[in-house]
């Protein structure tokens, strides 16, 4: 029986210890019930950057409302100040954890909703060029392959 126990506590540990250093390889996206991302392909798996969530209200960086939607549609420029701001205070925040940062290796990735207006999020994408973030990735979900599609229509 005691044998049994430890071999148990041993499963257990091995378990614990998988699932704590395989926890920490996918970087999850802010959940935004909102927003309805399009479907992608792609392979790559997210990193963790700085996030940009457009609602079909404001446009929120890192959890905070930086601009409302209604406000850069009206104005005419490609830059939104207020996202701009909010992204070099990004940069400075993590510029002064690792100073030899470069320009290349900043990155932000956009949330947005597949209906996303192009004109607002070209100035999305404007502004992140302008404060100096060289690159940018679309948050997508990620939809089933067609050979994964076709196997599980045939229940196989």
């Amino acid at each position: 029986m005691t044998l049994n126990l430890v071999s148990l506590m041993d499963i257990f540990t091995i378990l614990v210890f998988f699932l704590l250093v395989n926890s920490g390889q996918v970087e999850t996206l802010p959940n935004a019930k909102d927003i309805k991302l399009p479907e992608s392909i792609a392979e790559q798996k997210s990193r963790e950057t700085v996030i940009i969530t457009v609602t079909d209200d404001d446009i929120i960086v890192q959890g905070k409302a930086v601009a409302t939607v209604a406000d850069v549609m009206a104005q005419n420029g490609m830059i939104i100040a207020g996202l701009e701001a909010a992204l070099r205070a990004q940069t400075d925040r993590v510029l002064r954890q690792d100073s030899m940062r470069e320009i290349d290796d900043r990155e932000v990735t956009i949330m947005g909703d597949k209906e996303l207006p192009y004109k607002l999020l070209k100035r999305v994408m404007a502004t992140c060029t302008a404060a100096d973030y060289g690159q940018i990735s679309l948050a997508v979900m990620r939809r089933a392959s067609s050979l994964q599609a076709a196997v599980g229509q045939t229940g196989a």
